[in-house]
């Protein structure tokens, strides 16, 4: 049986919900934390197996380096609880519905934005 659906190629036409984009930025997050815990991992075994190891971690961890990591790695956390927070919530039967899940990841989207520039604020 042949099927006739449409086939829409272009991808700048393609507009995803914000409960997709929610979820697709929950799943980025988690695999980016993995990512910044090989980061730490290293950070941790130079800065242990030497004198001189753990001043060449403390001088990138000061530079603008060192910031970029840090506030990205915390913005990751807080979008990552910020979402499974939402997630539990809708296990619990809250937020299931079309109006009320476009909302809950809008509010979590946006309210993560705000954190990560309260956040970075602090630690500059």
């Amino acid at each position: 049986m042949k099927k006739q659906r449409p086939v829409n190629l272009d991808l700048n036409t393609i507009t995803f919900p914000p409960t997709a984009i929610s979820s697709i930025l929950h799943r980025a997050t988690g695999v980016a934390m993995f990512i910044a815990l090989v980061f730490a991992l290293w950070a941790w075994s130079v800065s242990l197996s030497s004198p001189e190891g753990f001043d060449r971690v403390v001088v990138i961890m000061n530079g603008i380096v060192g910031y970029i990591i840090t506030v990205g790695t915390v913005s990751l956390i807080t979008y990552h609880m910020l979402a499974g927070f939402r997630h539990m919530f809708m296990d619990m039967g809250h937020w299931e519905e079309l109006e009320s899940g476009n909302l809950s990841a809008k509010i979590t989207i946006g309210l993560w934005l705000v954190l990560t520039v309260v956040e970075a604020i602090v630690i500059w």
